[in-house]
């Protein structure tokens, strides 16, 4: 059996230790045994990476074997998503699970059920039943004994839940939507400062756009902690409390709120599809990777599913049925972020009656609403606890004190919002047609979808929830006195899309890509975008490309040149210092090809100077001083751009120079004093710890832990690899990179790390590690003789009578 794995820009070995975990001469494992459920035999078929190719004689049984899969694979993981989700920790973990439980319970969905399930694709809810009644199946075989309990059960003296099919809809805590975050602390900036002072903070776009306090704001109000129970609500579970057996200690708001900013802007993605006419094969090319948090598991898996008159193969998260990027038999599928703004914030005058408090609306008080709802607590009394609710949704904070009350209003409130379920209407899509009708019901997050058809043609397409607020911009918290409604969903028709486009492709990567004219202004879509760094390069490197190749654009997802570098380097070129350490760092970023290589000098200078000194010392110049702790850093592409500008005058060289000597000065603390020796590999790692090691001891941590291995790029570059400015390790990125020759789908490539396993013990778990690092991919195979070609083991399932 064929054992070579493809590169990134060709064939390449595969590092040591790395590669599939057989040896060639692994004969294929054949196992069995019967299931309770399963309405058919069936056959799961995992290939030596670890994916699954599900078999089955129904639609309903693919579905059901896929969630049973998800339990054989990644049980602990959907199992604590759900309990994230539902406000169920307590019940597993005990009593500093409270606070979380009640704030992730605010954000569920709570409308209509009948309503949200007619929201999906027809069959939607038959599917989600079936997938939840495979989880259950696994989960019952491990209370039985018959299928271990993963560690993590173990570790944390719990064991896994049974499911229902809505909660798997219900939660919408999981799906990126914005930008509740940015209202908030810009807020406090405008009154710290001015409405001047936000400029560095973050970057308006398209501009020029003029920011207003709304009427009736008074934006001191807000007060710094108003979003405790939203962040607490859709942070991830730490287990740090658990083991200290105390809640975790209670953050400064202003620094919670600044990360929460930070991490969500570096969850992004790169998609793409080129046209027949650009291609070497004369067949349509997707490829997408999105860029989401990384560790270990994997935010994501991959799974081919099988059964008569349906077939789809790609990756989505394992809690969730079908796949949100990939194909099916004729058209090939991919998401990246449209930052469309889907949150609010109202601020409330509020008055206190007999029960709950009542808030100003048009004139008069409304009572706010009040669910009651009991917390189960593991080794102790439940707890009762209320949850408050206006006519705009969850009440964040109260403030009785100033009679002010503080809601969110979202899109995770409405109907068919379920995060990424709506890609079950591609799931049997063909053409374009079908595609458009898919991204017409699109609700939450909101995407760039990317679409490729057998047929050659390609496509993209904004989708997502619009509000319509006819008289603000979302920038800002606004009075919930009646003043400032959305007024219905702007139709998704008026979002922007192209078919074939003239130049033979198109690529997405957040950025702004409203067209030319588009009337921004009236319909505020969004103004606050990812930098252009990503799509610059991306579409540099494929105009230049005029047949382009599988490997073409592994290459470029894996590529890590910074564009954005290029314009801050160029600021650089006329500048001179007498510091010796100084002028040696700007000779190496002048002669630098903005490649950000792990053995890269420059590349170290330059991420440490741009994510440690330079906003710091532009915000110095440019912001109020009562202002300069609340934007921090600044925004980079807003720094860059005030630093293009003529606005700092004789202070930008001070700016640069001082900034550069500062970045000087901590890599040799971090690196020792030659300059030589500094590297951006020595820097910048991926290094993954799963939440659940904080309750081991040190040798089964160890096992736990994956990595560290040196990575190259950066968040402007194609490779995204957000690192924490702390310590440089990677935060975020492409866990999953896909690459599909559209039509001829046994050719495509794929990765997903550390691996497709969540077990520590699986050969699986970490396989894919030292692969996704060195910018590698294996096969993605899709025709059964491919799939048997490639074969590991063989289950044959049969129904248990």
């Amino acid at each position: 059996m064929r054992r070579t794995i493809l590169g990134a820009v060709g064939w390449a070995a595969v590092l040591a230790g790395a590669a599939a975990a057989q040896p060639a001469s692994a004969a294929v494992r054949h196992e069995s045994w019967p299931v309770a459920g399963l309405a058919a035999p069936a056959q799961i078929v995992i290939d030596r990476w670890g994916v699954p190719h599900i078999y089955a004689a129904s639609v309903r049984d693919a579905f059901f074997l896929q969630g049973y899969n998800a339990g054989r694979d990644r049980l602990w993981q959907i199992d604590l998503w759900r309990k994230r989700g539902l406000g169920r920790l307590s019940a597993s973990f005990g009593p500093t699970y409270v606070a979380q439980d009640r704030a992730a319970r605010l954000l569920l969905y709570r409308g209509d059920m009948a309503r949200e399930w007619a929201a999906y694709a027809p069959g939607a809810k038959d599917e989600v039943e079936a997938f939840a009644a495979g989880v259950n199946a696994y989960v019952a075989e491990v209370r039985a004994g018959t299928k271990p309990l993963p560690p993590e059960f173990k570790l944390s003296a719990s064991q896994p839940e049974t499911w229902a099919a809505e909660d798997v809809i219900r939660i919408r805590s999981h799906a990126l939507v914005s930008n509740v975050t940015s209202e908030v602390a810009r807020a406090q900036v405008v009154c710290a400062g001015g409405v001047e002072a936000d400029k560095l903070r973050r970057k308006l776009d398209p501009g020029p756009h003029k920011l207003v306090v709304p009427a009736g704001l008074d934006p001191c109000d807000v007060p710094a902690d108003v979003l405790k129970d939203y962040i607490l609500g859709t942070e991830p579970v730490s287990f740090e409390q658990l083991k200290a057996g105390r809640a975790a200690a209670v953050a400064d708001p202003r620094g919670q709120l600044a990360r929460r900013i930070d991490e969500t802007s570096a969850e992004g993605s790169n998609n793409w599809v080129i046209a027949p006419s650009r291609t070497a094969s004369g067949r349509p090319i997707l490829a997408n990777d999105p860029h989401r948090p990384v560790g270990v598991p994997s935010l994501r898996y991959i799974v081919h599913m099988e059964a008569p008159g349906f077939s789809i193969e790609g990756a989505g998260e394992p809690a969730l049925p079908g796949v949100a990027l990939g194909h099916n038999a004729d058209m090939g599928f991919g998401i990246t972020i449209f930052p469309i703004d889907q949150e609010d914030l109202y601020v409330y005058e509020t008055r206190e009656g007999s029960g709950a408090a009542a808030y100003r609306y048009n004139g008069g008080f409304e009572p706010m609403t009040v669910v009651r709802e009991t917390i189960e607590v593991r080794g102790e009394a439940p707890r009762q606890v209320e949850l408050h609710f206006t006519r705009h949704g969850p009440v964040l904070a109260e403030d009785a004190g100033k009679h002010r009350a503080f809601a969110l209003r979202t899109v995770w409130n409405e109907p068919g919002a379920a995060g990424y379920f709506q890609s079950s209407r591609f799931w049997r899509a063909k053409a374009w047609g079908d595609f458009t009708k898919g991204r017409e019901a699109w609700g939450a997050p909101p995407l760039n979808l990317a679409f490729a058809d057998r047929a050659g043609e390609v496509g993209w397409a904004a989708a997502g929830m619009a509000p319509v607020r006819p008289n603000w911009d979302g920038l800002m918290p606004v009075p919930g006195d009646g003043r400032y409604e959305w007024a219905g969903f702007m139709p998704e028709a008026l979002l922007p899309s192209v078919k074939n486009p003239t130049k033979g492709f198109f690529a997405t990567a957040n950025a702004m890509n409203l067209p030319k004219g588009y009337p921004n202004e009236q319909r505020k879509i969004s103004f606050e975008w990812t930098d252009p760094s990503r799509i610059t390069r991306i579409e540099e490197v494929l105009a230049k490309t005029p047949k382009a190749t599988l490997a073409d654009s592994m290459a470029l997802q894996t590529d890590t040149v910074s564009a954005q570098s290029r314009r801050l380097v160029r600021l650089l070129k006329p500048l001179a210092s007498s510091d010796p350490d100084v002028a040696r760092a700007l000779a190496l970023l002048k002669a630098w090809n903005s490649d950000e290589g792990t053995d890269s000098t420059a590349a170290a200078i330059y991420e440490v100077w741009v994510a440690r000194d330079l906003g710091q010392a532009a915000v110095a110049v440019a912001t109020p001083q009562k202002a300069r702790g609340l934007v921090g850093a600044g925004h980079l592409e807003a720094v860059i751009s005030y630093l293009e500008s003529p606005e700092p005058g004789r202070w930008r060289d001070l700016i640069l120079l001082s900034s550069l000597k500062a970045a000087t000065v901590e890599l040799t603390q971090r690196l020792g004093p030659d300059m030589t020796t500094w590297t951006w590999g020595r820097l910048h790692k991926a290094d993954f710890f799963p939440a659940a090691g904080a309750l081991a001891d040190h040798e089964t941590a160890q096992a736990m832990h994956v990595g560290p291995l040196p990575v190259p790029g950066s968040a402007s570059t194609p490779r995204a690899t957000t690192y924490s400015p702390r310590d440089f390790t990677q935060i975020a990125g492409a866990s999953v990179r896909m690459v599909l020759d559209v039509g001829a789908w046994d050719n495509s490539m794929i990765i997903n790390t550390p691996g497709q396993s969540g077990d520590p013990a699986s050969p699986h778990y970490r396989d894919l590690f030292a692969l996704w690092a060195a910018g590698q991919y294996v096969p993605l195979r899709y025709s059964r003789l491919a799939v048997e070609a490639d074969a590991e083991t063989v289950i044959a399932l049969t129904p248990k009578r």
